[in-house]
């Protein structure tokens, strides 16, 4: 059963995340909001390092929807090959810049329920660009902030979607953006998947995994 947090240990996990890692934001290299899509699609089962190392290439030669749109998939993969699932990724960006000139004027639309319609944009994906590009307020559940909901005590869900509509309901809406990013960088730097470092934590006080070891 998932933790009941006062309000007050809310704000406290949030502040010792904050003091761990005052340098919070998204680690995807982008210039304009379709950038940030097209590094998002490409960032699924890869790391963000891997993603800024492809994409520093590819937005060289590409970096507009109608470009995009315009090419092949055969013409794509070669510059994400080393993403993963370069095949899926190709044809969902492609597809997903079609939509963006057809539908949208060639612009990426600025709230979620668009961005949901575009080829390979789940929530987690339309949560991400709503909240950096736009500066939206909404949590992306990524796999680091799945499993620090179950760790901590903030969620006993392994649905992405009902972990975020918990982290929603304890999190207050004006830090949701930035308490994603937090939950992120904890899980990549201290609350690692194979070994937390729960010595250097400073949150631990709080957090469920911790105090029932």
């Amino acid at each position: 059963m998932a933790k009941v947090f006062e309000r007050e240990e809310i704000t406290q996990i949030l502040a010792g995340l904050e003091a761990m890692h005052p340098n919070a934001v998204c680690e995807l290299n982008y210039s304009t909001p379709f950038e940030l899509l097209v590094a998002v699609i490409l960032s699924a089962q890869c790391t963000d390092k891997r993603v800024n190392q492809v994409t520093e290439k590819l937005f060289k030669v590409y970096n507009a929807p109608l470009q995009y749109a315009q090419l092949s998939e055969e013409e794509l993969r070669p510059y994400i090959y080393s993403c993963g699932f370069y095949r899926n990724k190709a044809a969902n960006i492609i597809s997903a810049s079609a939509d963006i000139v057809a539908k949208f004027g060639g612009e990426v639309p600025r709230d979620i329920d668009s961005l949901m319609t575009l080829a390979g944009v789940g929530k987690k994906t339309a949560n991400v660009v709503y909240s950096v590009a736009f500066g939206g307020q909404a949590i992306a559940v990524d796999t680091h902030v799945l499993r620090l909901s179950g760790r901590i005590g903030f969620s006993d869900s392994k649905d992405p979607l009902k972990v975020e509509k918990d982290l929603m309901e304890i999190i207050p809406k004006d830090e949701w953006a930035h308490a994603h990013h937090l939950l992120i960088h904890h899980g990549r730097y201290t609350c690692t998947a194979r070994n937390p470092q729960c010595g250097d934590c400073l949150i631990c006080g709080y957090c469920r995994y911790f105090n029932g070891k």
